[in-house]
This record gives C-alpha cells, sequence and structure tokens, in this order.
C-alpha cells in the first residue's frame, strides 16, 4: 500500500499587526488591517523634513524621530514626545512643536503627488565622501559587507519611492523564530519587536530555520483576504541601534546582524491582491 511522504504544510500565523504613522517614529498595534495596494492605510503616511540638510529624513539622520509616539486620529495622526506632550500632524503649529521636541529644524508633510520628484529627493549628506555617507547611514564598519542597492537605483537619488515614505517596499514580514535565534545567540543584547519595525509578525510554529521568513523570498504567500509577493530580504541600518522608549543604545545590534545575517533581517513584500488581514490568521504559500 503506498505511503503519503508529502511534507506537512507550514503552520505559520500572525502574532502582531503593525502601522508607524509618521516615519521612523513608534508605532501602534492592530488587531486587523485592509491591506491595499501601498499597504496598511495610514502607514508611513507622513514624514518629517529636514529644514537644515533638506529633504525627507527618517531616524537614520534624525535619532531623536524613533522616542516619538505616532497614533492615528482620523486624517492626521497624534504625535506623542518623550516628555508627555503631544500634537496633532495638522496642528497650525506642528512645525515648530516638532522642531522644538526634536532640538532640530523640521517640518512634517503628509504625502505629496510622486511628481513632485523634488519633495522626495535625498538631503544634503554628512559626508564628501559617499562610501562614509553610506556606512554611516547603514551603520556599517569598515570591513563589514554592504547592502547592494543595484537592482533599485531610485534609492540612490531619493529617500523613499516617491509617492511614498516607505524606505523600499510597502510590507515588511518579520519572524518570532528570528528575534528568538538573536536573543539566544546574543544575550547582552535585546533583539526587541519594536526595533524592527514589521508591518507583521509571523510564527513559524513548526519551524527549526533560525530565520524561517528568509524562505519565503520569491513565493506569492496569502494571508487572510491578502496576496503578497515576497520580493527580498531586508537589508538593516543603523536605526535598529538607536535608544528609545526603554531599549538602549546598541552598537552591538548591528554587529551581530552582520557577523549571523550579513545585516539583513526581515523580508520585503508587495501587494498582488487587497484584502483583509487579522491576528491568528494563516500564513499559506
Amino acid at each position: 500500500m503506498p505511503t503519503d511522504t508529502a511534507k506537512p504544510k507550514q503552520q505559520i500565523s500572525v502574532t502582531q499587526i503593525w502601522r508607524y504613522p509618521v516615519k521612523s517614529m513608534m508605532g501602534e498595534r492592530l488587531l486587523e488591517a485592509e491591506l491595499g495596494e501601498n499597504g496598511i492605510p495610514g502607514d508611513r503616511a507622513w514624514a518629517v523634513r529636514d529644514e537644515k540638510r533638506g529633504g525627507i529624513r527618517g531616524a537614520k539622520k534624525i535619532p531623536q524621530l524613533m522616542d516619538m509616539e505616532a497614533s492615528s486620529r482620523g486624517d492626521a495622526p497624534l504625535i506623542i514626545a518623550r516628555d508627555g506632550h503631544s500634537a496633532a500632524a495638522n496642528d497650525p503649529h506642528i512645525h515648530q512643536w516638532l522642531s522644538e521636541k526634536l532640538k532640530h529644524p523640521v517640518t512634517l508633510w503628509p504625502l505629496v503627488p510622486p511628481e513632485q520628484l523634488d519633495h522626495y529627493r535625498r538631503g544634503a549628506p554628512d559626508s564628501d565622501d559617499p562610501l562614509e555617507e553610506f556606512r554611516t547611514v547603514m551603520g556599517r564598519l569598515p570591513g563589514e559587507s554592504l547592502p547592494d542597492f543595484s537592482d533599485m537605483p531610485e534609492l540612490l537619488e531619493f529617500e523613499s519611492p516617491p509617492g511614498t515614505y516607505f524606505d523600499a517596499f510597502p510590507i515588511l514580514l518579520l519572524s518570532q523564530q528570528s528575534l528568538q535565534t538573536l536573543n539566544a545567540l546574543y544575550e547582552e543584547s535585546v533583539f526587541d519587536v519594536r526595533r524592527f519595525r514589521p508591518n507583521v509578525l509571523l510564527d513559524f510554529a513548526d519551524s527549526d530555520a533560525p530565520f524561517p521568513e528568509q524562505d519565503l523570498i520569491g513565493k506569492t504567500v496569502t494571508i487572510g483576504d491578502a496576496v503578497l509577493d515576497v520580493v527580498a530580504t531586508c537589508p538593516r541600518c543603523s536605526m535598529t541601534t538607536h535608544a528609545f522608549a526603554d531599549l538602549p543604545k546598541d552598537t552591538k545590534i548591528m554587529r551581530r546582524l552582520v557577523e549571523k545575517t550579513d545585516g539583513n533581517l526581515g523580508v520585503y513584500a508587495t501587494i498582488k491582491t487587497p484584502g483583509a488581514i487579522k491576528e491568528a490568521d494563516r500564513l499559506s504559500f
């Protein structure tokens, strides 16, 4: 009698869903979300512009952004500073308020049409040496490998794909197992989900792979009613090392990532078919 040798399907489920209303600020957990063409509605819908060096900036250049929290409130998110004071993104005094809290001159912007290319162009670098600038932004030391963005040339000219404030793609998937692997290997550091800012945290319940989401690259996956194309690994930058909330500054985070994962953690995805997702939904492919 023939036996069934087919491997059982992996049990992969959604444990957390996150939205970040303002680029580089702390975000908010959601029980469910309706994924559209550009990911979770309201995710990275606002960003600050550096009025000293020019260009839309995130915490790679203004790390104190990570110590602020943003939560959705109708058309404009509410921003809460570390001292507990808050202001709405559409407050007429928001530019001055944010500049004072960040101790850096900024203005706050919603998304503008992708045709306004100058809005999305990178601001002035801090170094005349392009390689040094890239290393600093990506948190790499001399001799450590750098991400290859040759297949995304627009990111060399623009802070984000025009029309968005994403670093590269609209959805970031990360697994609990990846964080558990790193925390077990490097007990002196805390690999907290908040440092890595996923949209969806996954549990690969029956996987013994150290970084199981990496095996999804190149696959089309279904979560709830949504269908996603998993397109690339996620190169990590200096943001993962910054202090914010109760997490200390820890440059060893990047050293460990370079050592173990070539500096990558999590995977990027695009939306093939919009649809609703919620906590406890299964991922299938």
